[in-house]
């Protein structure tokens, strides 16, 4: 089999990472077994949603057929994602996964994909990031599974490093901020270091050759006590460079890490997130408002739509996620209603308005999310048109 050990910073079920991961499938033989571990979520009541989603997801965008299982022996690829590190920890040394997953590694063997909260025991210690962000305990490590051991890389794993979520307060570092994560790193072990992974951000390892690639949108940081090293993406290099780095080598020595283009245009990734998305098509929705351009503003509402159903396997409800895009959607469709009427349309455009919000009404019909379609209808009423539905489909008439 082969050896890869890829680490995600998020994004792990959303279109930014789905070259990461096709990359890495493609190193998989013939019927290759591929195990996803529910283990960091199966404590929420959507965790079977959850997994669906995960598995529809690898299906459909990488073309893999994903089993969800609790244990890993014989899996030829593993994937964990979000939820709890805690929750994951003591579940995993109780059933043996953990050792696994370090047997795993240490052989060198096996596709070994973690992300978020999965990628956050990884390390010598993990973060209790519920515990400390949203329980207000105070900060502290817990053990973590250190994957990063057998690869000689003392490190503590830390994803989410670069979110921004928190607006006025700081949440980088996976929720802790500069200033729980500085107390923190005071009690580490001497000579050990953080390796910060940025949302959307891959690490990803070639556990045979040793090469090390940085993939996606931000960069890996490799962290020590007055000092930090950002590798950005595209950047290839090797575990040497990176075990040097950890140790405190400066950056000017040894080998270079100078970003790279990637070997093979299929290799890039998706370089827009939902939330830059959504905040997009928001501005488009304005500024046609302002014209006033119905038709346009009807297009933005149309490409929203589009985006969250390509977005809709995304696990990992974060800032921009999947349900703030819908809200915005019924938002924008109430406007479009109030826009259509102050337009006064009578003209061409109105019939290319209406017969794309009615396919727009069809779909949302068929997916079962009546209270969206039921929101569209009553929006172009308001505008003065409207709609009955027939045996042969919806029909649309102007209000007298």
């Amino acid at each position: 089999m082969p050896g890869l050990l890829v680490l995600m910073g998020s994004g792990e079920t959303s279109p930014t990472m789905v070259e990461v991961h096709r990359a890495a499938a493609r190193a998989l033989r013939a019927g290759a077994r591929a195990v996803l571990l529910d283990t960091p979520y199966a404590f929420q009541e959507n965790h079977a949603d959850i997994s669906a989603r995960a598995r529809r997801y690898f299906a459909q965008s990488v073309g893999l057929p994903v089993e969800v299982a609790a244990g890993i022996a014989g899996a030829d690829w593993v994937f964990s994602g979000p939820g709890s590190p805690t929750y994951a920890l003591e579940r995993w040394a109780e059933s043996g996964v953990a050792g696994d997953l370090r047997a795993r590694v240490r052989a060198r063997q096996g596709v070994t994909v973690l992300a978020s909260a999965a990628a956050c025991t990884a390390g010598l210690a993990t973060v209790p990031v519920y515990e400390i962000y949203k329980v207000g305990t105070d900060p502290h490590w817990r053990e973590g599974i250190d994957l990063l051991e057998p690869l000689g890389l003392r490190a503590v794993l830390i994803p989410h490093f670069d979110n921004a979520e928190g607006g006025t307060h700081d949440t980088r570092y996976c929720y802790l901020g500069e200033r729980r994560l500085s107390r923190m790193e005071r009690e580490l072990p001497e000579g050990t270091a953080v390796l910060g992974i940025d949302e959307h951000t891959a690490l990803v390892i070639d556990l045979e050759s040793e090469s090390v690639q940085v993939a996606g949108r931000g960069g890996v940081t490799v962290r020590r006590p007055g000092s930090a090293v950002v590798l950005p993406a595209g950047t290839r290099t090797d575990l040497a460079r990176l075990r040097g780095l950890a140790e405190g080598a400066s950056e000017s020595a040894g080998a270079a890490v100078a970003p790279q283009p990637p070997a093979r245009p299929e290799g890039r990734v998706a370089e827009v997130t939902l939330e830059e998305t959504i905040r997009a098509g928001e501005e488009r929705f304005r500024v046609a408002s302002a014209e006033p351009d119905p038709v346009g503003a009807a297009q933005a509402v149309l490409d929203l739509e589009a985006e969250i159903v390509k977005w809709a396997a995304d696990t990992e409800e974060d800032s921009g996620g999947v349900e703030q895009a819908r809200e915005l959607m019924r938002l924008l469709i109430a406007r479009l209603g109030e826009l259509a009427a102050s337009a006064g349309l009578r003209s061409a455009a109105l019939g290319r308005l209406v017969e794309s919000l009615i396919a727009l009404r069809a779909t949302l019909r068929g997916q079962g999310r009546y209270d969206v379609a039921d929101a569209l209808r009553s929006a172009v009423q308001a505008g003065g048109v409207h709609i009955e539905d027939t045996p042969d489909g919806s029909r649309w008439t102007l209000a007298p």
